[in-house]
């Protein structure tokens, strides 16, 4: 079965393909394990092909997860920012899977720093991946989606807000996030003939990362976030979702279970009451 052929359950990944950036530990590493328990193809384009010297997880451990899951994966070694290396992963994914069914924007940079103190260098790496980034690898990936019966661009970035309360205490940063949200709006309108759902995901809490727990008071950082279970089963709803419908989406990770029925986050949660979870940017 290639990836283009509709799987046997309407509200399944099994046999359809990803292409995602990143994804070697964090949200991106527990979206692509939930659709690997579908039985889905991953192909994930990342730099890690080392272990990080603070951080858990390479490439290479995160494809052993997704095969012991019960998914296909293709570890793919290579840099977003490349023009090449995100050629080659579309080729690489095209070659080994037959097709492509769904692009994840996963990779990220991030610096919360005040104007005075973001370096350029830092500058430009946030937006060289977060918002270049995610506008090279869907626009890369078009020809292959639109040949999938049901096509999606899942970008993790948060809703549009011209509140200058995000510009004004993270400038950069929310510049680089605004230019992958800017993708997606775009998208979903330019691509509505093609029947390619465009949409992002942003969570309403802080999510229990390796990135939070290495921060200063992370374990207790930790323990008023939630897992990153919520946005990997967030994620999946919205993509066995028809793309053709679901398209222009800016969803919060509590709105798209909502409406799947599920009212109840606790299982989520790290140890904090739900009214003491620590709310995340951009909401």
């Amino acid at each position: 079965m290639t990836s283009t052929t509709a799987s046997s359950s309407p509200r399944s990944l099994a046999g359809r393909t990803i292409l995602m950036s990143g994804g070697s530990r964090g949200i991106g590493l527990a979206i692509a394990l939930r659709a690997a328990a579908d039985g889905a193809n991953i192909a994930m384009l990342a730099k890690t092909a080392q272990p990080h010297p603070k951080l858990e997880g390479t490439v290479y451990t995160a494809a052993e997860q997704l095969e012991a899951a019960g998914g296909k994966a293709l570890p793919i070694i290579g840099d977003v920012r490349r023009d090449e290396d995100v050629e080659n992963a579309v080729a690489a994914t095209m070659e080994q899977f037959g097709g492509i069914d769904i692009v994840l924007n996963n990779a990220s940079a991030i610096d919360l720093r005040k104007t005075d103190d973001v370096s350029m260098k830092s500058y430009d790496l946030m937006q060289d991946i977060n918002a270049r980034g995610t506008f090279l690898l869907s626009k890369t990936a078009l020809p292959a989606l639109r040949d999938s019966d049901n096509a999606h661009i899942l970008t993790l970035s948060p809703p549009l807000n011209l509140d200058p309360k995000w510009a004004g205490s993270y400038l950069a940063y929310t510049m680089a996030k605004y230019g992958m949200s800017l993708t997606t709006l775009g998208l979903s309108e330019e691509l509505k003939e093609d029947g390619i759902g465009v949409n992002s995901l942003w969570p309403c809490t802080s999510i229990d990362t390796a990135a939070i727990r290495n921060m200063p008071g992370g374990s207790e950082l930790a323990r008023v976030s939630r897992s990153a279970d919520i946005m990997a089963d967030a994620a999946h709803a919205i993509l066995t979702r028809p793309g053709r419908v679901a398209t222009g989406n800016f969803y919060t990770d509590e709105q798209v279970l909502r409406e799947e029925g599920i009212t109840d986050f606790t299982k989520y949660s790290l140890g904090a009451p739900e009214d003491k979870l620590m709310a995340d940017f951009f909401l």
